[in-house]
């Protein structure tokens, strides 16, 4: 990290990405440590792209990038957990692993980030369940929860680790416009009160119009302000 990217969550300078048919060019864009950013765009114009480049799961192919301090261009393998672990992703199909319970969902990933602190974990898991208003279904299987309860929770598993940045495509896709709304004030909680710096992808322009933030578009390949 040097001294131009010491205060950014994101920084990228004429980067390329390409997955599958989606190519996105020219990327120049910074995220300030505990910014809030909206990201639209139309299916297929390349949200998920982008962010899957931020957590290194596509690499970037030419130009610069860095992400909480962590080189996109040049990192290794072995240093992929460690980025994720300053990041809290919130997948767009949720992925809670049906056969343990909503505490073990989040114990997992502490656990598989080396703590093995027993009382830490157990502290820290209801701690992040207790901040989505849903501590009484620690003991309870996900397929037994509602899509909002449910995307509430993918929110708490995102936190668990208290990270620097929350990566969040589409969180309320699937939502009536109520839960929807309890999401994003969950997020700009996690914004507010932690100063998370705040990515989130998605289609709901009444979100975007009831609270109001800085928003960036995929369009025709480009990023653009």
């Amino acid at each position: 990290m040097d001294e131009k990217t010491k205060d950014l969550s994101v920084f990228m300078k004429n980067v390329s990405l390409s997955y599958d048919k989606t190519v996105l060019t020219d990327i120049n864009l910074t995220i300030k440590k505990g910014e809030f950013v909206y990201l639209i765009g139309k299916t297929g114009a390349g949200k998920s792209t982008l962010l899957r480049a931020m957590y290194a799961d596509i690499p970037i192919e030419s130009g610069e990038g860095e992400i909480c301090g962590f080189n996109l261009r040049n990192i290794s393998k072995r240093n992929i957990p460690l980025l994720r672990r300053k990041l809290g992703i919130v997948f767009q199909d949720m992925q809670l692993l049906n056969d343990r319970t909503v505490f073990n969902n989040l114990a997992f990933v502490l656990k598989a980030t080396g703590n093995k602190d027993k009382n830490f974990i157990k502290t820290r898991v209801m701690q992040c369940l207790e901040e989505v208003g849903l501590q009484d279904k620690a003991d309870v299987y996900p397929y037994n929860l509602s899509e909002g309860e449910m995307q509430r929770i993918v929110l708490a598993r995102a936190t668990v680790n208290a990270p620097e940045m929350i990566i969040a495509d589409e969180p309320t896709g699937n939502l009536d416009p109520i839960t929807s709304e309890e999401i994003v004030k969950l997020l700009l909680k996690l914004n507010k009160e932690n100063n998370t710096t705040i990515l989130m992808a998605t289609h709901d322009y009444l979100i975007i119009n009831d609270f109001r933030s800085r928003v960036i578009s995929c369009e025709n390949g480009k990023i653009i302000e």
